[in-house]
This record gives C-alpha cells, structure tokens and sequence, in this order.
C-alpha cells in the first residue's frame, strides 16, 4: 500500500530541525557542569553496552544515536551525508572522481568504486559505529550491464548523457507512443544497443543502473533496483511490473527485480562492516536518482509544489497528483510514494553562463541587476545546437544576440530568459495536465543568486525560494531512514 509522505520518514523534510547553533547555545548556562557529569556518565553506560555488543540507539548524540548515511553520486563527483531521526547533519563531505584509465577511455567503474570507499573511509570513525543504514543515488540513465556469475562488466558503462540512436527504431517499434523509452539517451535503447552489438555470451547477463551497482558493492546481491531508476528501461511503477511489450522481448531477462526506493536490500557485506567499524545491524537499501534525492531533500510535499534545479542544465520537477509523461517534450512521471513526480530537463543552464562569464562576474555583475526591471532582451541560451524540454527540437540554435554594450544588461536578459523557459516547462505541465505549480524551491548552484529568485518570481509569478536543504546526499540519507523506520 502506498505511503503518505506526510506519514513517512520524508516528513522530516518539512519540519526543519533545530540548529546545532541552538543546541549549542542552550548548553551554555550554568548548569554546564551538571550537563557534563550526565554526558561522561552516558559515555561510560554506553562503553559498557559497546563491550556486551550491544548498540543503544536513545544515546545523545555526544555518545552516539542512530545515524543514516546517503551518498550522492553525481556527474562529477560524489558526496555524502550523515543524519539523524531529526534530520539534523552529522558529518558531510565530498570527494572528486579520479580518473583512471582503460586504455584511451575513463575507467568509470573503477572511478566510482574508489570514490565510494573514500566516501566510507570519510565518515568520522567516532560516529561510523551508530550507522544503521546506508542508501545512494545515481545519475538516471547511467547504465552497467554485468555477468551476473563473475561479477565483471560486459563493456563499458553507458553514461547518463550517451545516446543510442541506432537502438530507437527497434525501442518505438515494441513501445507506446510518446513512451519514455522512446529517446535515444533512456536505459532502453542502452541495453537494446549492447544486446544487438555484443557477442558476448548473454545468458548470465544483469543491468544495473549506477546507483544499483555502488549498492550491490555494499550488500552483494546482485540484480536489485529500484523503480525511480528503473523508469527509463521501461518500467511501470503504476502497476509495479515490466509491461507485457518488455517482457516479450529476449532481452528481459537482463532486467534487475525492483523494488521502492529506500527498500532494505540486506546486511551491509560483513569484510566492509569490520574493516570499516560499521555496526552489525547495517542495513542496505534501495536508492534513486539524483534529482529525486535532490527533491526530496528540498521539502516539497504537496501537491503544486515544485523543486527547479538550476545547475548546468536547468530541470523541473512537480509534485502532481496525476501522471504525466509525453517523450515529445521530455516529459516523464516518477513515482515519490502514492504521488507523482513530473518534469523535464532542458539543455539551458549555468553552462551557458559560464561560458559567457566567470564565477566571479556573475557574482559582480547580478548585483547591479534591478530585477524588478523586465528585460528587452529575449534570448535562448544553450550550449550547443538542440534542446530537450520544454521544446522538443534536436536543430534548436542557440540565440544569445544581440549582445548590449552593457554586461550588466546581458546577463540580466540571459537570466531573465532561462526564467521565461522555466515558466513555459511549468506551464507545458499543467496543459499535459499535471497539477498546477503553486510554489517553487530552487536547488543547485544557481540557487544562490538571490537577484535571479526575485527575477524569476516576477516572471513565474509565483513564490520562490531557495531550498533548505539543496543538496542530493541529504534526500539519499532519507531514504537510508525510510528503509529501517517502516
């Protein structure tokens, strides 16, 4: 039976936790002394269980409570976050993907794996001993196609933003129209190009998406995905099945089972739990993509609230009461318990910007913007030739002229422009019938630029704030919660 997120372990999202700055603060009184005889008598009741094995999970935090970690990975790098029931953070951290090399190609797996390790090896040791479980995200469509026998991948994995084209004809001849399958960068079309172009023996032959593989490296049991993930190679998470179209076809049975996110899998693998100081009863559970643990640790939790994503691409994501997918404008619905996610990713973004100006500018130059002031300018900057959503068009140029003498003036059309195709993906959603928005949260990096918020409530016209919590560990920390709490 469907969750409420109003009833799960998600609700701690919408209740913001004290400050440890509070916290903190309220130590400081006179009755600091008494506080400090109960913290050391604590630590010594709690050194005792420690010595029977036994872990106590109603310990403050100053001698260790339960603890969940989620890990994000994403397009550069990953990153992790240590909560509490409160969904107060512990410890946090980041690491770079190091690139090692197979040959001419990055040797992706290998990245991920030493990356994951490190995350491990960076929580503090003094805290690792109360982390009950352990959930992480991916990047969606990422795609690993393994021998289930030995372990070892097929070939190399395929990237979220890698396109099969050649697989399409063959996807839209066994898919409903408009299905989200139905583009040449889904999961679909991934295994549909290995299955057609590989010779290798596919009997013992598994997908994994990302977020899966980091999983099955913790718990050891292969072919176990989630339905967020698992969308894109054509899963029905309405009906919590493969359709019949899917499974008619040879290539199924390299399909992983699925279960919902944030689903304990089992026992973190024993040689990690020792060699790492994990507790006995660390348990491994099914994770998500990264936008959705990004949305997730945004808050939104009614219907008509909305999470945009301004990082190098812009993407959207609305809580809906309804399911909206059409692939003719990059539109798709996630299911986020007895709701819906939907949304789209449009090629516009802080990459654009960055190629215009440093980091630096745009700080210097956003303050000079009066974005109570519309622009004349009307622009649709992209990188390169094409756009996803909410315009479906591959030939799409980029238009980034006339270029003013001012740089203040550019950038505030630019701004101002990227906000006009925020407004025209929300408003392509309601007409494809999704809820209504009713207010925005803005997570990544353009989050910050307090001018841009203003500009883009003027041009959505509606509420917009930055998220509270905007980082896409802390949602995978969520889920880590949800996996041992229900």
């Amino acid at each position: 039976m469907a969750t409420s997120l109003s009833n799960s372990p998600y609700s701690l999202l919408f209740h913001p936790p004290s400050s440890q700055k509070q916290r903190y603060h309220n130590s400081r009184n006179p009755i600091l002394r008494v506080l400090v005889s109960n913290v050391i008598g604590k630590m010594k009741r709690r050194m005792k269980a420690l010595r029977n094995d036994k872990v106590n999970a109603e310990f403050d935090f100053e001698v260790g409570k339960q603890l969940y970690l989620g890990m994000d990975f994403g397009t550069s790098g990953a990153r992790y976050a240590l909560i509490d029931k409160e969904g107060n953070i512990h410890a946090e951290g980041k690491r770079v993907y190091p690139l090692f090399m197979n040959k001419e190609t990055v040797d992706w797996l290998q990245s991920w794996k030493v990356t994951l390790f490190a995350l491990l090896k960076d929580v503090p040791v003094s805290l690792r001993s109360t982390v009950v479980s352990i959930s992480i995200d991916g990047t969606s469509a990422t795609t690993i196609i393994l021998d289930s026998k030995t372990g070892e991948s097929f070939c190399k994995p395929f990237l979220y933003n890698e396109s099969c084209p050649e697989a399409l004809p063959s996807v839209k001849s066994i898919a409903p129209a408009n299905h989200t399958v139905c583009s040449g960068y889904s999961t679909l079309c991934k295994l549909v190009s290995w299955w057609n172009s590989d010779n290798s023996t596919k009997e013992s032959a598994v997908l994994l998406h990302q977020a899966d593989w980091l999983l099955w490296l913790l718990h050891g049991k292969l072919g176990v995905s989630d339905y967020n993930n698992a969308l894109k190679v054509g899963y029905d998470p309405e009906v919590e099945s493969y359709p019949p179209w899917l499974l008619s076809q040879p290539y199924s049975r390299v399909l992983p089972s699925i279960q919902p996110p944030g689903t304990a899998i089992g026992a973190l693998k024993e040689s990690i739990r020792t060699d790492y100081g994990f507790p006995k009863n660390c348990v491994i559970c099914t994770g998500t993509t990264d936008s959705i643990a990004a949305f997730l640790a945004a808050r939104a939790n009614q219907p008509g609230k909305a999470v945009t994503s301004l990082g190098s691409t812009l993407a959207i994501k609305l809580l809906s009461t309804r399911r909206v997918e059409d692939a003719r404008f990059g539109v798709y619905s996630h299911r986020l318990d007895d709701k819906w996610l939907v949304g789209g990713a449009s090629n516009t973004g802080g990459a654009v910007l960055r190629q215009i100006f440093t980091d630096e500018q745009l700080e210097k130059l956003s303050e000079q913007i009066n974005p109570a002031e519309p622009s004349p300018f009307d622009y649709y900057p992209l990188q390169g030739v094409g756009e996803r959503f909410p315009v479906a068009d591959p030939k799409m140029e980029p238009r980034l002229h006339p270029r003013p003498a001012s740089d203040v003036e550019y950038l505030h059309g630019i701004l101002e422009s990227i906000a006009r195709i925020e407004a025209k993906g929300y408003s392509l959603l309601k007409d494809l019938g999704a809820t209504p928005v009713e207010e925005v949260f803005t997570a990544g990096g353009g989050s910050k630029n307090e001018k841009w918020i203003k500009i883009r409530e003027r041009v959505l016209g509606l509420p917009v704030s930055k998220a509270l919590q905007t980082e896409a560990a802390y949602g995978a920390a969520l889920l880590a919660m949800k996996g041992v709490t229900e």
